[in-house]
């Protein structure tokens, strides 16, 4: 016999995995045409992409961790990378030289993509702290040791065209 307690435990397990599928449709049928739509907006707003390596190392280990995850660890390290790099980009931008436009428009649509992602998660499911570590370390060796200068956001454009990608591909590998 089912206790009360028992049949809430079961509507939330099954609200939450309708979540995660509903969220898992999404990502199959939109994140990969906003993702590329924020990828060529990042080509464009800007010149080349500079060759210069930022002063911190790209987590590549926290990618291949993640890669065998469960999907709904996935769509947190989808959400949660997404939202740092929308913090980076709230910083003091007044030495930037790229499309004002194509710039705006960027960060338009990761804030969609960001807000579809909020959308399949429990709000209390705590963001990876070493990711959080990561974009923390990004925003002071890069941007504020370099005093927020043209050639430190030409940096963090690098960095964020290389978590994007990479985002890509482990949406992909979800369906």
């Amino acid at each position: 016999m089912y206790t009360m307690q028992s049949w809430t435990c079961i509507f939330l397990i099954i609200c939450s995995m309708q979540s995660v599928c509903h969220c898992c449709d999404w990502i199959r049928h939109h994140y990969g045409h906003l993702s590329s739509e924020y990828l060529s907006l990042l080509d464009q707003m800007g010149g080349d992409i500079t060759k210069q390596d930022a002063p911190v190392f790209f987590p590549t280990s926290l990618y291949r961790h993640i890669d065998d995850a469960e999907v709904e660890d996935k769509v947190r390290f989808l959400k949660e990378t997404i939202y740092q790099i929308t913090k980076l980009f709230d910083g003091n931008m007044k030495s930037v030289t790229w499309d004002k436009k194509n710039l705006d428009d960027f960060l338009n649509i990761l804030e969609r993509q960001l807000e579809n992602l909020n959308s399949c998660l429990s709000p209390a499911m705590k963001p990876e702290r070493r990711l959080k570590r990561y974009f923390k370390k990004l925003n002071k060796n890069v941007l504020r040791k370099m005093n927020y200068s043209a050639q430190a956001w030409e940096l963090i454009r690098k960095e964020t065209k290389r978590h994007l990608q990479r985002l890509d591909i482990l949406a992909a590998q979800m369906y």
